[in-house]
């Protein structure tokens, strides 16, 4: 399972996602994020793209191995935690 850090910083850039045009607030803010606690509040349910694995099983395992999928989504999250100036505890490490 990939292994997030739950920065939340994923669901407040969404506004490039087609997939997702429907949940944009507007500011590329997920409609269902809770800032309170970095949040899906509809986690179980959230669609397909909003879950690595899934859309690796889905679509990406004809173009990568899962760790080269992983590498590459763990490398958007660290360069989305470095723009917003997160703490480095948050960076995801694939190994």
């Amino acid at each position: 399972m990939f292994p997030c850090s739950g920065c939340g910083l994923c669901c407040r850039n969404i506004s490039k996602v087609q997939e997702l045009k429907d949940f944009d607030l507007g500011n590329g803010v997920c409609k269902y994020f809770n800032y309170e606690n970095n949040f899906c509040l509809i986690y179980e349910t959230r669609p397909d793209i909003c879950r690595v694995d899934k859309m690796f099983e889905l679509q990406y395992h004809k173009d990568y191995t899962k760790l080269e999928f992983y590498k590459l989504n763990a490398d958007v999250c660290n360069f989305l935690q470095n723009s917003y100036g997160f703490d480095s505890s948050y960076r995801i490490t694939i190994i």
